[in-house]
């Protein structure tokens, strides 16, 4: 989703919350660290989603900023910060929590409640299954609150070969419910047995 956005223009600030750093390093064996970002974020946006590294070729990060997840006088925690919106992605169960309740115990809390009460586009890619039915009436309250709750479900309708397909679908659906271009999945054209077919993912 990272590559997406970047490769579509897009400024990001990224905020890594306590949580994901130990997904991230649990999932593919990189630290992310606040003194030495940029290199583990090269890092991990070099690797494929088997985890294999230089999968992917080098990105320029001068759009990207790095905010701790501790720090709540960054920019991202105002309402007057420029933004177009806020990407939570993976969202764990506890994080819904969080946002749905309206707390701001850490930077990403605090930017989801400001990204809801400015009315900009919230997207929050739940990954944890089952869900209980507390988890449902929060991810409830997220939908009536202006929020897009996108489960991380990839589909197969578009002819995935490889997990890296899988991985680039639900980034593909984040960005669409973005309105962020891109070309990661082949889209749905309404004829059966289209994921079959060897020809581009792109329209």
């Amino acid at each position: 989703m990272l590559r997406g956005l970047l490769e579509a223009g897009e400024s990001v600030d990224l905020v890594v919350s306590r949580a994901s750093r130990l997904t991230l390093l649990d999932e593919t064996g990189i630290s992310f660290r606040d003194a030495h970002w940029r290199d583990d974020l090269r890092a991990w946006l070099g690797r494929g989603a088997d985890g294999k590294p230089g999968v992917f070729g080098d990105l320029r990060l001068d759009d990207v900023r790095h905010w701790s997840a501790g720090d709540l006088a960054a920019g991202p925690s105002s309402g007057s910060y420029p933004a177009k919106g806020m990407l939570i992605v993976p969202a764990s169960t506890a994080c819904v929590a969080g946002v749905a309740l309206g707390l701001s115990k850490d930077l990403l809390q605090r930017t989801a409640s400001v990204t809801l009460k400015e009315r900009r586009p919230l997207v929050v890619a739940v990954r944890e299954t089952p869900l209980n039915g507390q988890t449902l009436k929060q991810l409830v309250a997220l939908d009536e609150a202006g929020a897009v709750v996108l489960p991380a479900s990839p589909a197969f309708y578009a002819g995935a070969t490889h997990i890296q397909d899988l991985v680039d679908f639900v980034a593909g659906r984040v960005l669409d419910a973005a309105g962020v271009g891109h070309g990661l999945y082949r889209r749905w054209r309404g004829e059966l047995g289209g994921g079959s077919r060897t020809d581009s993912r792109t329209d």
